[in-house]
């Protein structure tokens, strides 16, 4: 079994990762800003789904294809620090819009909403990381099978991201009306979410396999 310091030190990295400005916030709050707090849960079930995925894949020996054949991992691994670095370029480009802002999207359906959720989170190369390069990192042999320790983390990586961006599903709108008054927090917010992006693409670039 998992230690309970291993655990909490995992929980703690998992927080961190969930509250760093990426894909699945800007889809869950752009859609509670377009639809309403309903739409953005259902967004939200979509992009659990995609975490499971994640999950069976990563015990599936999703792991053991990245150590057995290097290159896929760092195919991966930069093609993930590139498209974060797409993001921050976005975040700060001459136009650029917050994420808090309001924007006017198409109203889609809860099927459609579901299925977008589960799509930029299974695209989401954050999340990718997370589960091939760092997730092998707490686990032990020497303390049970790997199956068990991969599946514990990975469903408290579940807990602590549904639990954030519920709470972000929830507090959109009024997270928004503040900003929405204070234009040069927008700006702060902006530049904030770029320096995140561009140091996790940074780190995920030079980021050595264990």
């Amino acid at each position: 079994m998992v230690s309970l310091g291993t655990l909490f030190a995992f929980a703690i990295v998992s927080l961190g990762m969930v509250c760093s400005p990426g894909p699945n916030m800007i889809y869950l709050i752009s859609r509670t800003l377009t639809q309403g707090r309903i739409a953005g849960i259902i967004s939200l079930l979509g992009v659990m789904l995609g975490f499971l995925i994640y999950i069976m894949a990563t015990m599936l020996g999703l792991t053991a294809l990245f150590t057995a054949v290097p290159v896929v991992f760092d195919t991966v691994k930069f093609a993930g620090a590139i498209y974060l670095l797409w993001l921050a370029w976005n975040a700060i480009k001459p136009g650029s819009a917050s994420i808090l802002e309001p924007r006017k999207l198409a109203i889609d359906t809860p099927k459609k909403l579901f299925l977008m959720g589960f799509m930029t989170n299974l695209l989401n190369p954050k999340i990718a990381v997370l589960y091939v390069s760092l997730l092998p990192q707490f686990e032990d042999p020497a303390r049970g099978s790997l199956l068990l320790q991969s599946a514990t983390l990975g469903f408290t990586q579940i807990t602590v991201s549904f639990i954030v961006n519920l709470l972000i599903v929830c507090t959109a709108s009024k997270i928004s009306v503040w900003f929405g008054t204070r234009p040069t927090w927008l700006r702060v917010q902006r530049w904030l979410m770029a320096r995140l992006l561009t140091g996790l693409a940074v780190r995920l670039a030079f980021e050595h396999e264990k």
